[in-house]
Parts: C-alpha cells; structure tokens; sequence
C-alpha cells in the first residue's frame, strides 16, 4: 500500500469515527436537552444519562434549581431553557415533571419526557393526586418535616423507598445528602400544562413507592405520551436505567419536530 493511500484511508477513518459520535444528534431535529431535578436530590444523579446523551453527540444542561419555592423553582429552569440556542427538550424527573409542565410552554421547548414524573392538569397539585394514587411511602410515617416547613426521606428508609436498585453504598450516600424541599411546592396548583400543547414522552417506573406507578400511567394515558414501562424500577429509575431512559429522550429529541 502507498503512502498516499494509507494516507487516505487513515482519514477516511477518522471522518467516520467523527460522524459515528455525533451522528445521533446531527440526525434529530433537536439537539438541546435540559435535565431537571426532583425534590430531595440535585442534579447530579443525571449524570450517567448525561454522559450518554454527550457521547451521542446532544449538547445537554442540568438544571440545579433550589427546591425552595415553586416560583423559585421555575425561575430557574426557565434561565437555563433561555441560555439555549434553539429548539429543546425539557426532561423532568419527579417533582420535577411539575416544573416542566410549566416552563414546558416556553416557545424554545419542543417536547416533553417525563421520568416517574408529575404531569399535572390544569389546578391540579401532587398531594392531592398522591391521595387518589397513594404510594407505598404516603402511607408509612418515612416522609419527615423540620420545624421550618421542609420535607425530607428518613435517611435509614431512604434506599428502600428511593432508590431501591441502586448500589447499597450509592443510595446510603443520597440519603445523606439530600436537599430539603419546601412542602409547599408538593400542593401548588398547576397552570396551563404544556403536554397539552407540544408531544410527550413518559417513562412508567414499575416498582415506585414514591410515586404510584398507577398515577405515572394515568399521566401518560391522559397525556398521550409514548410510554416505556421499566419493570423493577426504582423512583431512580433515571439512575439505575440511564441506557433506556436516554433511549427514550433520544426518540423525543428526533420526533418531536416531525410534522412541523
């Protein structure tokens, strides 16, 4: 073989490596996605979907909200929908399908997925749905409150009501470093719910004693979601199923558009 044809064939390789890496992303029409949150955690459990998401080539942002108020919240969620360069997908975790229900009306916003997630209708609060759908935790004494008004998991029932398929280790260290949530954000009403109004994604966690799993798949019936359903799933099911959980935010990110 010639030099110029090792040459040649050296970088025929490496273009092809290159598009093999972005190649997901440059074939969907949306390219941004936004991670958000629950109540008890930070962002930083997003992170083995993150490294999915980056390796396919999507640029992606997670939100780090303060769990003090609503209001607060949805400030800012919406600071980090604004910093985007375009169309976006906004994936809501928990409580934190409350928050994209909401700042999900914002015109970048393309779709919604929602990971064991809140998707309430219009005056709708999750206290008053968790007692319609009551979970496995509603109905033990493991949710506590602090003298302020702050909610928390009782850190020794943490693993087994949160995180139930995550390494014992992982889910000990979440337990003890959980953010406080404000009760109020858990019984404000919503407003005018984006999944009315742009296409949905919603993953169903089958084993949930946070959220009853019964209540994920009347949000996603309700909001005609494309629904996965993940057998044995945690509440952390955005930790302990990144591959499915990407899977599913990279079919929002390619058909979200379609039809536009």
């Amino acid at each position: 073989m010639s030099m110029k044809t090792k040459l040649f064939s050296a970088l025929a390789l490496a273009v092809s490596a290159s598009f093999s890496v972005a190649g997901t992303a440059a074939a969907a029409p949306v390219h941004n996605v936004v991670l958000v949150h629950g109540a008890w955690v930070t962002g930083a459990g997003w992170k083995p979907v993150y490294d999915i998401l980056v390796k396919d080539g999507y640029h992606v942002t997670i939100a780090q909200h303060p769990l003090t108020s609503f209001d607060a919240d949805i400030t800012a969620v919406k600071r980090i929908v604004d910093m985007q360069d375009g169309p976006t997908i906004l994936v809501g975790h928990s409580y934190g399908g409350a928050i994209i229900t909401d700042v999900g009306n914002d015109a970048k916003v393309a779709g919604l997925v929602y990971i064991a997630a809140h998707a309430l209708d219009q005056g709708e609060t999750e206290v008053a749905n968790g007692k319609r759908y009551p979970s496995l935790t509603s109905q033990t004494k493991d949710v506590k409150k602090t003298v302020d008004g702050y909610l928390y998991l009782d850190p020794a029932k943490y693993p087994m009501d949160f995180a139930a398929d995550l390494p014992a280790k992982q889910a000990a260290f979440e337990a003890n470093e959980q953010v406080l949530t404000n009760a109020s954000v858990f019984d404000t009403p919503a407003g005018d719910p984006a999944w009315k109004h742009k296409p949905s994604w919603y993953a169903v966690a089958d084993a949930d004693r946070i959220i009853n799993p019964e209540l994920e798949r009347m949000y996603a019936a309700r909001a005609h979601s494309t629904t996965i359903d993940i057998k044995n799933g945690s509440h952390s099911i955005y930790e302990s199923h990144p591959q499915e959980v990407a899977k599913l935010i990279e079919e929002a990110a390619r058909n979200a558009l379609v039809g536009k």
